[in-house]
């Protein structure tokens, strides 16, 4: 009594291949899925497996309770692959893990034919296989030199270049002192827009796990110490941007509610 429909109809001949290219928007791209292009590629994934198993679900029509269980699992997936990329894992998981029980059902009781069953088992897999693989794209932000970081180097420059200098070398060194001054003003504008960016980024973090240790902003974001990171927290904090939950290395930061 197995079902006849054949799963590979879900690429529908004739059909326009630009018209579901819209989930690629700038709006959606940039909103949904952070530019980040794997996901969207997940994203497609469990799209295309939801139709499969749309495809199968009259044979479940003797089964009242299976067929509205494995609906519930199509959309269940595509409503997982739009979650937070760390969510997003853990709830197709559990989405698959059901489907897998399902199928299992469904062919111990006859309802399913094992060709059927054997392509909603392979997408589920190749689905898996993506999800496993997933890491989430670690942002690279050079260490912001500190001013007094500057005002060591400059002293340093200074000094060497004074050792090596003939009275008229040093004269015109006093008379170009000003545009040092300048020069260290230009730093300081580097400076601000570096924390600015770095902050960003750490905001980026939080928004994408929804709350975040030190330990997993400092591992996503590339070359900026742990130590760092808790000063900048520290300031977000203090501008009312995040809030800490917890206390010493349990400690977690989020967004104000």
């Amino acid at each position: 009594m197995g079902h006849s429909t054949e799963v590979r109809q879900i690429q529908t001949k004739g059909k326009d291949a630009n018209s579901e290219d819209f989930v690629l928007e700038k709006s959606i791209f940039t909103n949904i899925f952070e530019k980040d292009i794997r996901r969207v590629f997940i994203y497609k994934k469990a799209e295309r497996l939801a139709k499969a198993i749309h495809l199968i679900t009259p044979a479940f029509s003797e089964s009242v309770s299976l067929r509205n269980r494995i609906d519930e699992i199509a959309i269940g997936l595509v409503d997982a692959a739009i979650l937070p990329s760390g969510t997003a894992r853990m709830a197709l998981s559990r989405e698959l893990l059901a489907l897998s029980s399902v199928l299992s059902i469904a062919r111990t009781g006859g309802l399913l034919s094992s060709m059927n069953a054997e392509v909603i088992a392979h997408e589920a897999h190749v689905l898996l296989q993506e999800v496993a693989a997933y890491e989430e794209p670690r942002l690279f932000l050079d260490e912001t030199p500190t001013l007094s970081g500057i005002a060591k180097k400059a002293l340093a420059r200074d000094t060497s270049d004074r050792s090596g200098s003939t009275p008229r070398k040093l004269a015109t060194q006093k008379h170009t002192a000003p545009q040092t001054k300048g020069h260290i003003k230009d730093m300081e504008a580097v400076t601000d827009s570096a924390v600015k960016d770095r902050r960003e980024a750490i905001l980026s973090v939080i928004r994408n796990k929804q709350k975040a240790s030190i330990k997993d902003i400092s591992t996503l974001i590339r070359g900026i110490s742990e130590k760092t990171v808790q000063r900048e927290l520290l300031a977000l904090i203090a501008l009312g941007r995040i809030e800490k939950q917890g206390e010493r290395r349990w400690s977690t930061y989020h967004f104000v509610r």
